[in-house]
């Protein structure tokens, strides 16, 4: 037995406000399903090639060989890479100077290396908004179609002497597809949000270690600069 209401037809049927509505989540949700495909790809490219560079770091590899080696490279570096490059240019220029201090040298450094982490956070974060907006106000824009549908049923049963299920129930059904879709949109960007802010929060972990790491080895070599002279 053939449902008289097409899911299609309703749509199409609907009032153009609804319509509007329908048309905004649909757009709403395929922007944020771009935006997750988008950010799954570069958070997770960035924690592997976090891993990788560590990897060379620790290697025992000399520290301006690395910097050479990374200066030279024909895509931009990025994540910890980046990181490394402010902190030892930085380091590199001090060293340079008659800086009365290790002190002084590992402040620079460290200022360098936290605008860097500042922007690489940023970069990383890029569409996180957007993807929480969507799962905070999706079911509402939802819900507002709905209630317009479904006022509009009642006011058009309201206007008949006798009123049946039949004649209410596409109006109804109009409206509630608002609301499905507006769920459909949501639910999707608040788990990605959810799982990429997490991602993001442990990849900031990584790289504020790293930084605090890889500044005590500069402090190191700068005390004993500093000594040497």
């Amino acid at each position: 037995m053939e449902s008289g209401l097409n899911f299609i037809d309703l749509i199409l049927k609907a009032s153009l406000l609804v319509q509007l509505v329908m048309l905004t989540l649909v757009g709403m949700s395929i922007a944020s399903w771009a935006i997750i495909f988008q950010r799954k790809g570069i958070i997770g490219r960035a924690v592997i090639d976090a891993r990788e560079f560590e990897k060379k770091f620790w290697s025992g590899m000399d520290l301006s060989k690395l910097y050479g080696e990374l200066s030279t490279k024909v895509t931009q570096a990025t994540g910890l890479e980046a990181m490394f490059i402010a902190g030892f240019k930085e380091f590199a220029r001090h060293k340079k100077s008659s800086t009365p201090s290790a002190g002084m040298v590992i402040e620079g450094t460290h200022r360098s290396m936290r605008v860097a982490l500042s922007r690489e956070v940023e970069k990383l974060e890029s569409g996180l908004s957007f993807l929480a907006t969507v799962g905070s106000i999706s079911p509402y824009i939802g819900l507002f179609g709905t209630v317009w549908g479904i006022m509009n049923a009642f006011i058009a049963l309201g206007e008949v002497k006798q009123a049946t299920l039949q004649m209410v129930a596409p109006g109804i059904a109009e409206a509630l597809i608002a609301t499905a879709m507006g769920l459909f949109a949501a639910i999707p960007a608040v788990i990605a949000y959810n799982r990429f802010a997490k991602n993001v929060e442990v990849a900031e972990t990584q790289y504020v270690n790293f930084m605090e790491e890889f500044s005590n080895i500069l402090h190191r070599q700068a005390a004993n600069t500093a000594e040497a002279k």
